[in-house]
């Protein structure tokens, strides 16, 4: 198998022969859960003069993974923080993503997706009271649902920048919930992913502030599809979801614990909506169809060996993780660059490179090593590694 060498965590080179081991994709889809795949968007290094400014997207690129993905049985996240909202990406372009998303689920036959919609069109610290902020979700709510789509209501920086208290949380969002004409999915991003929404809910007590969102979700439960909730915490998510009223679903968002919570237990378990599935797609699918298929082994031997990729992806400082998943989109051929809006690629070394590397390698995630190799050894001649 092809062979190179790699910078250990200690910084010293050392030979790695890639197993060649790929995993297959199902060709059933008959899975007991939803499954979002959030997914990533691929830039245009082309067109992108100035990196600093206004993204420039590869759209022909962005909307083939979104085939790939949708032809693997997930429904699509879209224009969500793994896109890099808030991050390089947008207001004006992610409109235009969920245009042409949308667009391209008409023509495809059980294509599904649900698109995110927040607040981060208005420039930081331009909010002067609650009202501000109720009108910037409400116009974009209003275009997403005015594309036909569903929302995904994101947690925004500027309601956690002028909120005083829980109150002003559930006084946002519950009028944004009378507004909507569908029922949406609430996202708690926990500000491991966003610094900027620390304390949100209105407590900086994980504890204290779910009781908040579960006043909310009471209180407005027709309006409530599910609530994903990315805290990297599984106790935290079983017990929040133990207290979910009949008829709101839980999506987990937590990309350190995911097997054991989509898997359940004898009180219930997760559907996923989740960034890592973009980059674990084929292992995700082989999971899911083993679950629906009452076969626990073949359910862990699939999913259990990406959870070190996970969290080495998603490791601190977490909201960086989108650099491993675009990373493992150009080794396994998803794109012809390995550059990102706002030159975010850099935002992680070359040790951290190496390990997404192999574990990707060990949980027969490089669909074509002799592919992969090749632009591995790019990737560490930039780094002065021959």
């Amino acid at each position: 198998m092809p062979r190179l060498t790699l910078p250990d965590a200690s910084g010293r080179l050392a030979p790695y022969a890639l197993s060649g081991r790929a995993i297959a994709a199902p060709a059933g889809r008959s899975w007991p859960r939803i499954a979002y795949a959030a997914a990533h968007v691929v830039a245009d290094p082309l067109a992108a003069s100035d990196p600093w400014g206004r993204a420039a997207i590869d759209w022909d690129a962005t909307m083939a993974y979104r085939r790939h993905l949708w032809g693997l049985g997930f429904r699509i996240a879209e224009a969500m923080d793994t896109s890099q909202r808030g991050m390089g990406f947008d207001w004006a372009n992610a409109r235009e993503l969920i245009r042409r998303s949308l667009a391209e689920a008409r023509g495809i036959p059980g294509a599904d997706l649900a698109s995110g919609a927040g607040t981060d069109h208005l420039a930081p610290g331009s909010a002067r009271s609650l009202a501000d902020v109720i009108a910037a979700y409400s116009e974009q709510v209003g275009f997403v649902e005015g594309q036909g789509g569903r929302v995904i209501l994101m947690a925004s920086r500027e309601l956690a920048r002028i909120a005083r208290s829980a109150d002003d949380y559930l006084q946002v969002y519950g009028e944004i919930l009378r507004q909507a004409s569908k029922p949406v999915i609430l996202h708690w991003l926990g500000a491991m992913f966003d610094p900027a929404l620390a304390g949100y809910w209105g407590s900086d007590d994980d504890a204290v502030a779910a009781e908040t969102v579960l006043r909310l979700i009471n209180a407005h439960a027709p309006k409530i599809e599910g609530i994903k909730i990315s805290l990297l915490d599984a106790g935290k998510e079983i017990a929040f979801r133990r207290r979910l009223p009949k008829g709101v679903l839980m999506f987990t968002g937590d990309d350190f614990n995911y097997p054991d919570l989509i898997a359940g237990d004898v009180q219930g378990y997760s559907h996923a909506l989740l960034g890592i599935f973009d980059a674990i797609a084929p292992a995700a699918a082989a999971a899911l169809c083993a679950l629906g298929a009452g076969d626990d082994a073949t359910y862990r031997a699939a999913f259990d060996p990406t959870v070190p990729l996970s969290r080495r992806i998603f490791e601190a400082p977490t909201q960086y993780y989108k650099a491993g998943i675009v990373f493992l989109a150009w080794l396994n051929g998803f794109q012809t660059h390995f550059t990102m809006l706002g030159g975010m690629q850099s935002a992680r070394g070359i040790l951290h490179y190496a390990d997404v590397f192999r574990l990707a390698d060990q949980a027969g995630l490089l669909r074509d090593p002799d592919l992969a190799e090749a632009r591995m050894k790019t990737l560490l001649g930039l780094h002065g590694i021959g």
